[in-house]
Formats: structure tokens, C-alpha cells, sequence
């Protein structure tokens, strides 16, 4: 069988099963089994596969054709152009939040620059990503800002190892500090943050089984479910993250579809000043970025 054919049983079998971008999927599975760049598959369409290579894309594209996530198969995703290790302990990174993450280190690159032209400050920024995962924001920050640590917080013990396996390989283990715990009761009351950051589980419980086959039966529920109507988080979030924001802080989030608006309001009675509500890929709202004033801040930390 050469490549080509491969692809193209392949994409038969996918599109059978109800897989979206059928052809995409298997040039993805077939480039990771042969150890190339997808793109030079098309270089290489008439090269025959041996038997194991053969046998090793069939056994994948099963998988797949049960719905089993590629990113879980191939073990691994890419996240603002960097490498993350994944399986079922954490949720996929989504393309959406890769958003967040420029948000989150453009905020903090303008603190560090302004830090370093007046001379004044010039202690390490401070981070916080609350459920963090696989560690794809926390890293990624720590990645694009050298002067940042962070401090990544989850419930979930196996996801803090994924995650603190990513930050080790991708060179920031030192400036990334992982804490499992509920929320803020990991954190020392006294902790204090520039830029909280977060990509809370927001979908709500009753639509959790309407979801796609790889989000549903893959990703580990505790990080989709976001309560009865998916607010659950950004209650906590709005509540409780003041208390830990320094004076010059923001706090950025995404948030799922249709919940802008009541994640505003939410935010503002809890008197954060809503700075901005931006749009993903696909024109739908998905970040908010809020910071406090001084009288609410006081107010919080009294």
C-alpha cells in the first residue's frame, strides 16, 4: 500500500464513522506513524509502507474511527507553537485559548518593559493560572515572558503531572510552581499576582452528554463541568481573585458560548471593572479581561 492509498481508505473509513476533517485526521496519523512533517506526505505519495507501518496506521485510525481524540493517540498537541504532552488526565487545549495566552504574556512583557525602562521594581512579575491543566497557559506564559513565575494551580493531582512534565521539557520547570489544591485554598493567603489567568471548566452539567464523542468520553469531566448553568468558576473567580491581585493586576478569562454577558455582570456586581469582552477565531465573544480600582481593592482585602 503506498501513501496515497493509505490516505485515501483511510479518509473513507473516517468519514464513515462521523470523524470532522476526515482526510486532515488520517494525513495527521499517517505523518505521525512515519515520522515526517504532514506536508511531505505529498511528496511521498507513491513511497510504499512495510508491513509495520501498515498495521501501526490501521491500529491508530481504528482508534480514531472510535472517536478516540488524535492529539490522544499521537500523545501530544500543539499550543502557541510549542509541544504538550496529553492523555486523559487533562483537557485537549483548545485553538481558543491560545487567544488567552497572547492576551496574558503581552500583559506582562508591557509590565516587564516598563519595569526595566524606569528602573524602578524590578522584581520578578507573578502569575497565576487557576486550573491549569496540562499546563499549556502556565508555560506558555513562562515561554514568552522570561521574567515571569507562575504559579499553577489544579484539583487534580495526575493533571499537575502532566503539566509539570510539559514545563520541565520545555525549559521553564524552575519558574513554573505547581500546587494541587481546590481553587485558592492552595495558595498562601499573603500570595499576590499581576495577572490571573484562567480557562475554567464552563460547560454546564445537563449539556455535558450532548457534547461531541471526544470531548465527552475523553477529556476528564472535572474539566468541563461547570455546574448547573457552567458559572460555578467564574463565581469563584469573582469572588475570591481580588483578594490575591496586586494594584496594577488584571484578571483574564475565557468563557464558553453564549455566557459573555452574564459573566459580565457577574463581574461588575462584584465591582471588577470589565475591560474588554474579545472575540475568538470565530467572531464569538469568548475572553474577558477585568481589573479592580483601588477603593474595591482596599475594600477586599480589609
Amino acid at each position: 500500500m503506498t501513501v496515497l492509498e493509505a490516505i485515501q481508505r483511510s479518509t473513507e473509513f473516517l468519514v464513515r464513522k462521523g470523524v470532522e476533517s476526515p482526510r486532515l485526521q488520517t494525513e495527521l496519523l499517517l505523518a505521525h506513524v512515519l515520522k515526517l512533517p504532514r506536508m511531505q506526505l505529498y511528496l511521498n505519495f507513491e513511497r510504499a509502507l512495510t508491513s509495520a507501518e501498515t498495521e501501526s496506521m490501521r491500529e491508530l485510525i481504528v482508534r480514531r474511527g472510535q472517536r478516540e481524540p488524535s492529539q490522544h493517540i499521537m500523545g501530544s498537541t500543539c499550543f502557541c507553537g510549542l509541544e504538550f504532552t496529553v492523555n486523559r488526565d487533562v483537557l485537549v487545549p483548545r485553538p481558543e485559548t491560545e487567544l488567552l495566552a497572547e492576551q496574558g504574556w503581552v500583559f506582562l512583557q508591557e509590565l516587564a518593559q516598563a519595569a526595566a525602562g524606569n528602573g524602578k521594581d524590578l522584581r520578578p512579575l507573578t502569575a497565576l493560572d487557576f486550573g491549569t491543566g496540562s499546563g499549556c497557559l502556565a508555560v506558555t506564559l513562562a515561554k514568552n515572558c522570561s521574567s515571569v513565575r507562575v504559579c499553577a494551580v489544579d484539583v487534580s493531582a495526575a493533571a499537575l503531572e502532566v503539566a509539570r512534565e510539559n514545563a520541565t521539557r520545555l525549559g521553564v520547570g524552575e519558574r513554573v510552581d505547581f500546587r494541587n489544591g481546590d481553587g485558592f485554598s492552595a495558595l498562601p493567603q499573603e500570595s499576590r499576582f499581576v495577572l490571573i489567568i484562567s480557562n475554567p471548566p464552563y460547560i454546564p452539567s445537563n449539556e455535558i452528554e450532548t457534547l461531541q464523542p471526544e470531548v465527552r468520553d475523553f477529556d476528564p469531566r472535572a474539566a468541563l463541568d461547570g455546574g448547573a448553568e457552567g458559572m460555578e468558576f467564574y463565581r469563584i473567580l469573582a469572588e475570591q481573585a481580588a483578594h490575591f491581585l496586586e494594584s496594577r493586576g488584571k484578571l483574564m478569562v475565557e468563557f464558553g458560548d453564549g455566557q459573555g454577558e452574564r459573566i459580565r455582570k457577574l463581574f461588575e456586581s462584584q465591582k471588577w471593572i470589565v475591560e474588554a469582552i474579545l472575540d475568538d477565531y470565530n467572531h464569538k465573544p469568548r475572553i474577558l479581561i477585568a481589573r479592580r480600582d483601588q477603593v474595591s481593592r482596599e475594600a477586599c482585602s480589609e
